[in-house]
């Protein structure tokens, strides 16, 4: 291996050893490839029909400066790259045949490495997802907050938190989670892993729900948010918010973040009241098919 360079492996375990403390340096900016990764590790890299996982570090003067990984279903995911680095990455996975089916980091980066995936292999690049990263700063509860109070969900509420994660799947058009969910494959699904809490007003009625993540590299992530159409306007989504956000705190998370739509001022909003603060924005693009050369 070169000194200076992308040392990419299949291994994961390798991967996480030399790179782990890199992503835990960041955890807010990292917090994708940190559950992506650690989602990985545990149910292995490699599942049946998935591509065949690869993992890179970026290394200069001995240190990690920014890691890749190409996910289950064909994205790679990226870190913070210049758009030197971005095309040096993309030269050597298409010198080494890799094909992802798109790409995932924050705006710049993702921005480059499709300019330069196109660039080198001819394959057009078109984005398909673009989200704001937010930040808890001081946890700031809503006024006036609606009565009622958050209860974690237990196993007898499960058709009602998959009722509720299939009707946000479609809300956001969330179709590869919709598909598993239709399905039967519930622990497949990006919502499989969540810890689940409902806001429910004085009688147990549910009508809001968040979830979160596992705290990894001290990181907790609330995704996702859902109220039903018809009970939004009356302050329960930001009431289950707080909920699941001081519960994070409490389980020694040192960052809390979420992901917003850009085009929803509604939640954006929101969650800037409640003490969320901006720090990145992110994009994702699908690469079409390059064409054949003739």
């Amino acid at each position: 291996m070169r000194p200076d360079d992308w040392h990419l492996t299949e291994d994961i375990d390798e991967f996480l050893a030399h790179a782990g403390d890199f992503l835990r340096s960041r955890p807010a900016l990292h917090n994708t490839p940190l559950t992506d990764l650690e989602k990985l590790r545990r149910r292995g890299a490699n599942p049946p029909g998935a591509q065949s996982p690869v993992f890179g570090r970026l290394v200069t003067g001995g240190e990690v400066r920014a890691v890749c990984y190409r996910t289950p279903r064909g994205h790679l995911g990226v870190t913070p790259l210049s758009a030197e680095q971005a095309d040096g990455l993309a030269a050597r996975l298409a010198g080494l045949g890799h094909a992802p089916s798109g790409v995932i980091g924050d705006h710049d980066t993702a921005t480059a490495f499709a300019g330069a995936w196109q660039h080198r292999t001819g394959s057009a690049a078109r984005p398909f997802w673009r989200t704001h990263l937010y930040r808890l700063g001081t946890l700031t509860p809503p006024r006036p907050h609606p009565e009622g109070r958050g209860r974690e969900v237990g196993g007898e509420d499960r058709e009602q938190v998959v009722r509720w994660c299939r009707e946000f799947c479609v809300a956001v058009g969330e179709q590869h989670s919709l598909d598993l969910i239709d399905s039967g494959s519930w622990a497949d699904s990006r919502f499989g892993d969540r810890h689940f809490t409902f806001w429910e007003t004085p009688d147990g009625t549910p009508v809001s729900m968040a979830a979160t993540t596992s705290v990894v590299g001290g990181m907790i992530r609330v995704d996702p948010v859902y109220t039903p159409a018809h009970l939004r306007g009356r302050g329960y989504a930001g009431a289950v918010t707080v909920a699941v956000s001081r519960a994070a705190l409490a389980a020694g998370a040192t960052d809390v973040v979420l992901f917003a739509d850009p085009a929803n001022p509604t939640s954006n909003a929101l969650y800037q009241r409640l003490g969320y603060v901006r720090v990145a924005d992110f994009t994702g693009y699908r690469f079409a098919v390059a064409p054949e050369a003739g």
